[in-house]
């Protein structure tokens, strides 16, 4: 079999000794060196039921590889075996292992490829989806998404909440998978390898479709019901360790690790994960927070293993990019983003509806959301499955709306068309701008060859005539409610003025490249 440069390839290890307690007790792990320029690459292995623990590695470029695995076990069916693999260069037409996963960029604010290719986070928030769909349902998720241009999709890796109850079938109603036995009692020490097979299928559809797991490891905040997250109550070590499990399993995909969510960021918990996904994820894939509606947003600022700060402005429908601006401004400088904004159509028909999520997107992005912009909807998050299923928080919910209705709301395909009109453009490091041009919102690059304006009312877009001689004088007019280009063209040398007709919403994209 040959073997491509990022492409994920598994190992398997047969225990030839009883382990007991094999999730919580056996710690197992794999060198990966390059020849000929002796770059190492350590893997953590996964417990994957019985005596099987595996490996799985992504090489970053081609050559030979060979390993080497070692661990606190004296078992020679794990410790102590070796092994080589030849990696030929990437081929295939798929955007990750084409360019790499995804990291931080240089100046720290944005998503950029392991070669360097810009890059831009459009997720959406399928919450529950790792315990409540099935693969048919992934499916239909995620070809709508991708249609949609979403490119990532936040989930909680598991069912948080301690008081949750119902049937373990996904199919039922109040039903969910379990992937710690002991998560009720506040524990992550009994850990279902099936659980995790079965996401592993679910995962597999997403990356098919070009969609990258945002995987959140216990929530802190509300969780899926509102009933007593376990996220804020299992010890550190037991989260830890948790990180590292879901590093060994899911980080030789493209991922990102959200390692708070909904909480203060100050939870002894979050600072024990990330700190254990920075020992660990070989490949630097971004690792940071999102915060509750309140609250600061800058715990662990200066954190080494903290990549990017989400927001999270609420659910009551109001635009609030100054939250946005406000993390932008923290230091050391991190990559920000407005990662929860209303659901559309959240407790009532028509809250944060249509155009109010691309308005959303947009301006959030501006203000500094420079890694990406995030959608969400009622009834998609928790996964309801029918219209008619109970025992749901009302206020969260679309009304008369399961899963699949809530998929078709208007507002995803004005957020996903953001990242459709910035494809392919040098996005990396941008940072708002209020000087260049009369606009309220914009972004200019560090180089100042690229000017993208959001005019939430139409144009022209004039520009300052101070900057005007280094203004990039190729343009180009996009409506964002459609992504069709409505004007294009090079402003004249002594033009003030980038010609775009007002009364609807207009995004300049100035670039010379």
């Amino acid at each position: 079999m040959t073997l491509h440069a990022w492409h994920r390839t598994e190992l398997s290890l047969i225990a030839e000794r009883d382990h007991p307690d094999p999730y919580p007790d056996v710690e197992l792990w794999a060198d990966f060196t390059h020849r000929p320029t002796g770059i190492v690459l350590r893997r953590p292995a996964f417990w994957d039921s019985g005596s099987t623990w595996r490996l799985r590695f992504a090489a970053p470029a081609p050559g030979v590889w060979t390993w080497h695995t070692d661990g606190n076990v004296d078992d020679s069916g794990l410790v102590g075996r070796t092994g080589e693999l030849t990696v030929a260069a990437a081929e295939s037409a798929r955007r990750f292992e084409r360019h790499g996963f995804w990291r931080m960029s240089p100046g720290a604010r944005s998503l950029v490829h392991a070669d360097g290719t810009p890059a831009l986070l459009v997720a959406d928030t399928a919450w529950a989806l790792p315990w409540r769909a099935t693969p048919d349902d992934v499916r239909i998720y995620a070809a709508d998404r991708a249609a949609k241009g979403f490119n990532a999709a936040l989930l909680m890796s598991v069912q948080p909440d301690m008081h949750a109850r119902g049937p373990r079938d996904r199919t039922e109603d109040e039903g969910f998978g379990v992937g710690f036995e002991d998560l009720e009692h506040g524990r992550l020490a009994h850990l279902d390898p099936a659980y995790f097979q079965y996401l592993d299928g679910l995962l597999d559809i997403l990356h098919d479709h070009g969609i990258v797991p945002v995987l959140q490891p216990v929530f802190q905040g509300f969780g899926w019901k509102g009933r007593s997250v376990a996220g804020t109550v299992v010890s550190p070590e037991e989260y830890a360790r948790y990180c590292r499990y879901l590093v060994a399993r899911y980080g030789a995909r493209p991922v990102v690790y959200l390692v708070g969510a909904d909480g203060s960021g100050e939870e002894p918990q979050v600072a024990a994960g990330g700190e254990e996904i920075e020992a660990w994820d070989a490949y630097g894939q971004p690792c940071g927070l999102h915060y509750r509606p309140h609250g600061r947003g800058r715990a662990h600022q200066d954190a080494v293993w903290l990549d990017f700060q989400w927001c999270q402005t609420g659910h009551f429908g109001e635009h609030l990019p100054e939250r946005v601006a406000d993390m932008w401004r923290n230091e050391p400088d991190k990559g920000v983003a407005n990662g929860e904004p209303t659901y559309e159509n959240s407790g009532e028909t028509g809250k944060a509806a249509g155009w109010w999520q691309g308005h959303e997107a947009w301006s959030n992005l501006c203000a500094g959301g420079t890694m990406g912009v995030v959608y969400g909807a009622g009834s998609l998050w928790q996964w309801r499955l029918h219209a008619e299923e109970g025992d749901h928080e009302p206020y969260f919910l679309a009304p008369d709306c399961g899963w699949r209705e809530a998929l078709d709301f208007e507002g995803s395909r004005y957020v996903g068309l953001v990242g459709r009109v910035l494809d392919g453009l040098p996005t990396t490091d941008m940072r708002p701008d209020r000087d260049r041009a009369m606009a309220g919102r914009a972004l200019n690059s560090p180089d100042g060859t690229l000017y993208i304006a959001y005019a939430e009312h139409g144009g022209p877009l004039r520009l300052n005539p101070e900057t005007a001689k280094t203004f990039p004088r190729s343009y180009r007019v996009v409506d964002p409610r459609t992504g069709e280009t409505v004007g294009q063209g090079v402003r004249g040398a002594d033009d003030l003025t980038v010609p775009g007709k007002g009364g609807t919403p207009l995004v300049f994209v100035c670039h010379d490249a």
